[in-house]
């Protein structure tokens, strides 16, 4: 009887602890109240969004490293591809409502602009940086605050004048010109022979690639080095005003002044233009539809297109290049696992299988990626990126790439400034405008 007793009394104490145990957790009602599994049973998720990349293989390429990296984490990892134009709208939405992808790539200074809604991930960026040599420059403007990394520099993606090699021939230049004074003299011989250059100064990422370079390679500048006085009103901005006014009368299509960011890739393709500025989609193209796209002699248009440097002014010869870094948001629940992920990403094994897809439309954040052997196995028209991020400056120059130096760049000030010249306004005016345009911003 006694024996009887003690396994009731056992009984109860076991049921209520159990009892205990399922109302610390919410019990059976709270785990269906909730419709999901209790947390100890879920497994960890990492979203990722990205743009949709003009090399749509680098692309393919990522999806098939998701499962690789779920597999490697103990994760599920997933990419979500978007437009670029949709990308800063996910981003806001995101941040506003505190829920979205744990990683976001991020163009030009993005990190800078979305600074307070992003982790700190210094301790990725700084061993991967010291093991590939240093990021280029570039990236600490775009993507650190001080001592702080904001984002993980991740590619770069170059703009560079394509040209017609037999054209150029014709009328002399051997080469693409060093200059822009030889490129105006070269332009000019075949805008009348019917053959212009092509340049967009619409609003796009072609007439800034274009604008910035010009206006530093005479030695102007938007802002001094503490980017808190605008000094854009200079004899050296006047004088690229002046040249821009000359080039464009004697060497350009005037239309460009309409130009998206896909006119001049059809005009150039379309046999009409003798060089323009562009991302190297436009040899791309022209490669993969070389059965459509010929020259006025039946062959293969890509075959007699080249690419070169932006030529040089009097105060040296400068790129704006595409920095892009994908920065783990601060709402992230998974801000451990983003960061095993950039770490697991930028593994030289993982990162080279993108890199070499992409056949220098996009480089490597850092120098190292120069010496891979994929530069010895491309088309010499897509080698001109291999180095080109050396000559890179980024939008604010001197000062830091800050959220005032991207507000300027989004309101094309710099842009308008030669856009409004091209269509008569005096260099002076067109330089006191923009400056007018940029004091809103910068010192106020």
């Amino acid at each position: 009887m006694e024996s009887r007793r003690m396994k009731r009394r056992d009984f109860l104490k076991k049921a209520a602890g159990v009892t205990a145990a399922a109302a610390g957790l919410g019990g059976l009602t709270g785990i269906l109240s909730a419709r999901r599994a209790p947390a100890y049973a879920q497994r960890r998720r990492l979203r990722i969004l990205r743009w949709n990349d003009f090399i749509a293989q680098a692309d393919e390429v990522l999806k098939a490293q998701a499962a690789e990296a779920s597999r490697a984490l103990g994760a599920d990892v997933t990419f979500e591809f978007v437009n670029v134009a949709d990308l800063q709208a996910r981003i806001t939405a995101a941040i506003q409502s505190g829920s979205g992808p744990d990683i976001v790539l991020m163009l030009w200074a993005w990190p800078q602009l979305y600074a307070n809604a992003l982790v700190d991930v210094s301790d990725v960026a700084e061993p991967i940086g010291r093991v590939q040599g240093g990021f280029y420059d570039i990236f600490q403007a775009t993507a650190r605050s001080g001592d702080r990394w904001l984002a993980m520099p991740h590619s770069v993606g170059g703009f560079f004048p394509h040209y017609r090699r037999s054209w150029h021939a014709e009328v002399g230049a051997a080469e693409f010109p060093k200059t822009w004074d030889e490129w105006r003299e070269v332009g000019r011989r075949l805008k009348a022979r019917g053959k212009p250059v092509g340049q967009s100064l619409g609003h796009g990422l072609d007439a800034s690639t274009f604008s910035y370079p010009l206006l530093w390679s005479f030695g102007g500048a938007e802002v001094d080095a503490t980017g808190k006085r605008v000094v854009l009103n200079s004899r050296a901005a006047v004088e690229s005003v002046r040249f821009l006014q000359a080039f464009w009368q004697e060497a350009c299509d005037p239309s460009g002044l309409a130009w998206d960011d896909t006119a001049n890739n059809r005009a150039f393709l379309a046999g009409e233009l003798s060089a323009t500025a562009n991302g190297l989609s436009v040899y791309i193209v022209a490669k993969r539809q070389q059965n459509a796209l010929r020259d006025e002699r039946g062959q293969p248009l890509y075959q007699d297109i080249e690419t070169a440097l932006m030529p040089a002014g009097p105060a040296g010869q400068f790129h704006l290049n595409t920095p892009f870094q994908h920065a783990v948001m601060r709402y992230s629940q998974n801000q451990r696992l983003a960061k095993e992920f950039l770490r697991w990403m930028h593994r030289r094994e993982v990162y080279e299988r993108w890199f070499t897809v992409n056949e220098g439309y996009s480089v490597g954040p850092a120098r190292v990626w120069e010496e891979h052997p994929m530069w010895t196995r491309i088309d010499r028209p897509m080698q001109t990126m291999r180095r080109a991020t050396r000559m890179s400056l980024m939008i604010g120059h001197p000062a830091p790439a800050s959220a005032r130096a991207t507000e300027a760049y989004s309101k094309y000030i710099v842009v308008d400034m030669y856009a409004k010249a091209a269509q008569g306004m005096r260099a002076e005016d067109a330089v006191r405008w923009a400056e007018g345009e940029l004091k809103k911003i910068y010192e106020t």
